[in-house]
């Protein structure tokens, strides 16, 4: 955290700042922004970042980290209106989640099997090698 906004003494941070705080590169931030995913106000040419924008980036990583799209993410995070209860955005998030932790599961098993396969495949082939010398 950089500074505070003078307009709502609302903490500010710049683009280094989130850059360094969620290990990503600066060229991702401008990127979700390009996408309309953070929206950073303007002082001259310095990004500054507010709480919202940090906490929307904290869920952009979230969701791209279970395997969400961007475009999926942007759709929840576009869902929040900070003076409702959410409840679209919850059942919204809730079914998506949902889909992707069995899309999740069904990968988790099929790396199992080949983790199995493999595991047997090494073991024939050292047993081969243990034979031939």
């Amino acid at each position: 955290m950089t500074d505070t906004s003078a307009d709502h003494d609302e903490p500010v941070y710049k683009i280094g700042d989130l850059a360094e705080e969620f290990g990503v590169t600066l060229r991702t931030l401008r990127f979700y922004e390009d996408k309309g995913l953070l929206k950073p106000t303007r002082v001259g040419v310095t990004r500054l970042f507010s709480k919202r924008d940090r906490a929307r980036l904290k869920l952009i990583l979230l969701g791209k980290r279970v395997g969400f799209s961007l475009t999926e993410v942007k759709r929840m995070i576009d869902l929040y209106d900070p003076r409702g209860k959410n409840t679209t955005q919850l059942k919204v998030a809730l079914s998506k989640g949902e889909a992707q932790m069995r899309v999740l599961e069904e990968q988790r098993n099929s790396i199992n099997t080949a983790i199995d396969e493999l595991e047997r495949t090494i073991t024939v082939v050292r047993d081969m090698l243990a034979e031939s010398e």
